[in-house]
């Protein structure tokens, strides 16, 4: 997800979207590297315009008035541009001096309960998806997928998540971008602890400064989420914690994209650590955190 202005470009190297500076002498500029271009716009007034999702508004409504508010974007309500609507919020790179970003999708699973649930009611073999899965892995269909050429969503999106992190871990890199310019997006296949340590240690390169900055406010983070009515009552799906680092030694996390972040029937309530079956809604959004804490607190030289 994430950060531009008006003038969109795309780094060849980088897929679509968290936005990033392009260069120290225009902060303004920024690019996208995970997600979906053409969803964001900057606003006035060091805020951000992302395209309008009603669900996204109910959470940041929601989310205003929870303990998790300083772990957010702020955030200002619906305006339109071109007849368009967006959710307008605060851009949280505004006050970073040319910085590094990174985009860590939490949970161990990307896909909704219901978008299952659906899949399963409506089973018909998708050729699109085959051609995904053998491009990534020329041995992953079966006889009969092979037979077929196509695979159902439901099986499709249940092996996409065994390929990283996701699953092992509970968290997974979606890409990164170095205050450099240098861009790293080909994580869909690092998946061991050392393959993310390397990952995250390329990000922050070995600065441990940067490492403690971010291991306090995840820790923070950890023990307001651990409180928080918001989380304990939302399915945390699809989720993004957001990096950001600069020469200055400054350093912030926060959570944002919530737009397949749903409420739970009351009075159901979530551990997010609890390992997800279907039917039980946990996210394993904690137990990420907490494997992204280990690895990041073992990064750090033993004192």
């Amino acid at each position: 997800m994430f950060y531009e202005n008006s003038a969109w470009k795309k780094h060849k190297s980088c897929g679509t979207s968290s936005l990033l500076p392009m260069t120290p002498k225009n902060p303004q500029q920024w690019l996208q590297v995970v997600g979906h271009a053409g969803s964001f716009h900057v606003g006035d007034y060091g805020t951000l315009l992302k395209r309008f999702c009603e669900g996204e508004r109910q959470c940041y409504l929601k989310l205003m008035e929870d303990t998790l508010r300083p772990f957010v974007p702020a955030y200002y309500g619906v305006v339109q541009r071109d007849e368009q609507d967006y959710n307008m919020m605060d851009n949280l790179l505004t006050h970073f001096n040319t910085p590094a970003i990174m985009d860590c999708k939490m949970g161990s699973r990307t896909y909704q309960e219901e978008e299952l649930l659906m899949a399963q009611e409506r089973p018909q073999p998708r050729k699109d998806m085959y051609e995904k899965m053998v491009t990534v892995d020329p041995e992953a269909p079966t006889d009969q997928e092979r037979a077929q050429q196509a695979v159902l969503k439901t099986r499709y999106m249940q092996w996409r998540e065994t390929l990283s992190s996701t699953a092992t871990l509970g968290f997974r890199i979606e890409g990164f971008r170095k205050a450099n310019e240098e861009c790293h997006t080909n994580f869909k296949r690092t998946k061991s602890r050392e393959q993310v340590t390397e990952a995250l240690g390329n990000f922050v390169e070995s600065n441990t400064h940067i490492v403690w900055g971010y291991l306090r406010r995840l820790k923070q983070l950890r023990q307001e989420l651990e409180t928080s009515n918001f989380f304990k009552t939302h399915e945390v799906v699809g989720s993004s914690l957001l990096f950001v680092h600069d020469w200055n030694g400054r350093t912030g996390i926060w959570m944002i994209d919530f737009g397949k972040t749903v409420a739970l029937p009351a009075p159901l309530t979530l551990d997010h650590r609890t390992p997800w079956v279907e039917g039980n809604r946990e996210d394993g959004y904690l137990w990420g955190l907490d494997n992204l804490i280990d690895i990041l607190a073992n990064m750090l030289p033993l004192t």
